[in-house]
């Protein structure tokens, strides 16, 4: 029988996370059926609550990086908070934490001090720059990764300053990573009941994400030939992905490898004449030459530019090559394959009266299927948490009226 609350029922995580890369982990393993208790401070909350608020929503960044998990308010500055952290890390399988380095150990939540309280926990950390290195001790943010990483100069145009984009991608890869990371590290526990460390970074991520074309860079020792195309492969077998404008101005990309599907491609789109006319019957003349791939690329605009886009696309995928609309994000929202594989879904909003679309599962689960939830109210979950754990409604009070939660 299919079971309906995701493959991670029965994980417990403990987090003390804020922002985008410390949150989305868990915000994952919720969807999948994990437990998971965000720490926040009593009265104020994880900051980014107020982030992109418009009239009549909840804030766009705090839901999408926190739905589905408990919100529990504690104050870890006092001794007694401290404590009832350690009580619910003591019965955990997880702990995050993104705080800059130092301030974890300063506040009562270290992973020395938690792997005394529980020796099989799962302790992740995402920084900035990683845990060792010269700027190991400063802050980290999105930007300043995707300035370090490489990632500005893959979408750059020759000519034009390579800038950041506006999509948190290192944000994003980090806390895939570190979900990864932590399960991983959960399933060596569960084997030989020993936990560890896991440190993961905004950096790191953002060199793992440049794959295999930074492999290319390090062993030629050159920076790759940017621009609307990507050129690959050897001249007897060569490699391109490009994007064009229709005769409306909208985008469009194909990628193929090898010399019959390029001819077939061209064939399909009714361009190989005119190439092959112009010298480029065979693509792998423009492997390397600069010059050429110029001049191809040239044609190529003027070519696509007498057409539309859907019908280019449409030709070029019933010759069984690679082709795509080049979507804006909200053409990606509405994207016919990204609502059949509920990417994008909507769910309901009882608070707000409203029912608005989200983000989905990335994964189908054949038997646990992932159930998305919505971010809790500042400390919506307390006295329920606490209670969980022991503690009794006389002593939850006096912890409030204490303002130890």
């Amino acid at each position: 029988m299919t079971e309906p609350h995701g493959p991670l029922q029965g994980v417990k995580v403990v987090a003390c996370s804020t922002a985008q890369a410390g949150t989305v982990p868990y915000m994952l393993m919720a969807d999948l059926g994990a437990e998971i208790v965000k720490i926040e401070v009593p009265g104020i909350g994880d900051n980014s609550r107020g982030s992109t608020v418009m009239p009549g929503f909840p804030s766009t960044y705090f839901e999408t990086n926190n739905r589905g998990v408990k919100s529990v308010t504690l104050n870890l500055k006092a001794h007694e908070g401290r404590e009832i952290l350690h009580r619910l890390v003591a019965t955990a399988d997880i702990f995050g934490q993104n705080f800059r380095p130092g301030a974890a150990e300063k506040n009562g939540f270290g992973y020395d001090e938690l792997r005394r309280v529980n020796p099989k926990l799962v302790y992740v950390s995402v920084s900035g720059y990683g845990p060792k290195g010269p700027h190991a001790d400063l802050p980290g943010t999105d930007s300043m990764a995707q300035a370090l990483g490489g990632i500005a100069e893959a979408y750059s145009a020759p000519g034009q300053k390579l800038k950041t984009g506006i999509v948190s991608v290192a944000d994003e890869t980090c806390a895939i990573l570190a979900f990864g990371g932590a399960l991983a590290a959960l399933t060596h526990a569960r084997a030989t009941g020993i936990g560890q460390k896991v440190d993961c970074s905004l950096l790191g991520g953002q060199i793992r994400l440049m794959g295999w074309t930074l492999t290319t860079a390090m062993w030629s020792d050159r920076d790759p030939v940017t621009g609307q195309a990507r050129i690959t492969g050897t001249p007897e077998r060569p490699g391109i992905s490009a994007s064009f404008n229709d005769r409306d101005g909208k985008p469009l990309v194909f990628q193929l490898n090898g010399a019959r599907p390029w001819r077939n491609a061209m064939t399909a789109l009714g361009f190989y004449e005119t190439l092959e006319k112009a010298g480029f019957g065979d693509l792998g003349i423009i492997v390397s030459s600069a010059e050429r791939r110029t001049a191809l690329l040239r044609l190529l605009d003027e070519l696509f530019a007498t057409g539309v886009r859907d019908d280019w696309v449409e030709r070029l995928r019933a010759a069984d090559i690679v082709a795509a609309p080049i979507n804006t994000l909200l053409e990606a929202s509405n994207d016919p394959d990204v609502l059949a594989n509920g990417y994008v879904t909507e769910v309901d909003y009882p608070r707000r009266g409203r029912r608005l679309k989200v983000h989905g599962s990335p994964w189908h689960f054949s038997e646990t299927p992932a159930q998305i939830g919505v971010a809790p109210e500042l400390g919506a979950d307390t006295d329920a948490v606490l209670a969980a754990a022991g503690y009794s409604p006389a002593q939850i009070r006096d912890f409030r009226d204490r303002k130890i939660v």
